[in-house]
C-alpha cells in the first residue's frame, strides 16, 4: 500500500498493510510520518540500549530499540481494527513477557525512552507524555541531545507521570523500574 493519506482515520490493521520501510505512528487514528533519526540520535539510542541490554542479560525484562511498535491501549480480545494508537518509542523496556507478540508490545511498557529531535520536541514532551501517562507507563525518559540531559518522569500514586530527576552529561542516571540499574551518561554523551 502507498503512504497513508491525510485526513483519514487509520487503525493497526492498516499499519499491517503498509511498507515496513516507512516509519509511521498512529495517534488516535491519525498517521504521523517520522523522519529518519540523525546519527547522534542513533549513537545515543545505541549506547542506552547497550547499557540496558548488558544489565538485563539473564533477567526477565527485555529492551527493544526502535523500530518496535507499542500498542499502548490494546486490551485482551482487541482486533487490529480496534487499535488506533501505535507508537514507536526510541527504546522500550518490557518486563511482562505476556505483553510481547510478533508485532511488538501490547499495553504499557515499564520504561520508555524518547530521544528529542527538532521534529519531535512537541510530540515527545506533550502528546506522547499524555499517552504514556494514560496508558500507565511507569517510567519515561526524555533524552535531550542538544543539552546533553536526561529528564526522568515517574508515575505517582495518582497515575500521573511527574518529573523525578534530571541528569547531566557526566552523571549516572538511575533506572527506577529496574532495581540496581544505572546508565553512565558520560558514555551516552561523549565529548
Amino acid at each position: 500500500m502507498a503512504l497513508p493519506a491525510e485526513n483519514t482515520r487509520y487503525t493497526f490493521a492498516d499499519c499491517l498493510t503498509w511498507d515496513e520501510s516507512n516509519r509511521i505512528e498512529l495517534i488516535n487514528g491519525e498517521a504521523i510520518m517520522m523522519a529518519a533519526p540523525s546519527s547522534i540520535h542513533q549513537e545515543i539510542s545505541m549506547e542506552i540500549s547497550r547499557q540496558l541490554a548488558n544489565y538485563l542479560e539473564g533477567k526477565e525484562c527485555r529492551v527493544y530499540p526502535a523500530p518496535f511498535d507499542v500498542r499502548l491501549f490494546e486490551k485482551e480480545g482487541d482486533n487490529p481494527d480496534d487499535i488506533d494508537t501505535v507508537v514507536e518509542p526510541d527504546i522500550t523496556v518490557v518486563c511482562d513477557r505476556s505483553k510481547i507478540d510478533s508485532h511488538g508490545c501490547k499495553g504499557a511498557p515499564d520504561l520508555i525512552v524518547e530521544i528529542l529531535s527538532p521534529s519531535s520536541l512537541r510530540t515527545d514532551r506533550l502528546v506522547k507524555l499524555r499517552l504514556y501517562q494514560r496508558a500507565g507507563v511507569r517510567e519515561y525518559w526524555i533524552v535531550d541531545p542538544e543539552n546533553r540531559t536526561v529528564q526522568v518522569l515517574l508515575t505517582d500514586h495518582k497515575g500521573m507521570l511527574l518529573p523525578h530527576e534530571e541528569y547531566g552529561k557526566k552523571e549516572v542516571a538511575k533506572v527506577n523500574v529496574l532495581e540496581g540499574c544505572f546508565i553512565e551518561l558520560s558514555k551516552v554523551f561523549p565529548e
